[in-house]
């Protein structure tokens, strides 16, 4: 794992950790409201440490966290859970999202495609797009 600190920003943790792809992301995320710190908002540049506890509301679902490690660098999807604990009413309660969303998708009859369109196909598309 990647270099231990004492804190670190909460824009550059959440990015370590893996809830968002870009640091810009996560920042967007933090001075939107979607992240709570010990139960306020917080900006981008607010130093977080082992202990603290974050709200995170991303996409419809919510994880309720314990900052368990700070990493200098992005670590790899395996030990990224070395650097949080989530609580297990919160883990229940993503996963009851989860299978709500997904038996909502079966209901509406939302098939993933099972492959990517390809040049021919994306042709039909832009033109079909252009005729409206």
């Amino acid at each position: 794992m990647g270099e231990l600190l004492e804190s670190i920003r909460i824009d550059k943790w959440l990015w370590t950790a893996r809830f968002f792809k870009t640091r810009s992301l996560a920042a967007d995320a933090v001075s939107g409201g979607k992240i709570h710190c010990n139960k306020q908002r917080v900006k981008p540049s607010k130093e977080i440490k082992i202990g603290a506890n974050l709200s995170i509301h991303k996409e419809g679902y919510e994880w309720d966290i314990t900052v368990t490690g700070i990493a200098k660098q992005r670590v790899s999807a395996k030990e990224v859970m070395t650097l949080y604990e989530e609580s297990s009413e919160s883990a229940v309660k993503r996963h009851n999202q989860i299978n709500l969303k997904r038996e909502e998708r079966q209901l509406l009859g939302i098939v993933k495609p099972e492959n990517k369109p390809n040049k021919k196909d994306r042709r039909l598309i832009h033109y079909f797009k252009r005729i409206e």
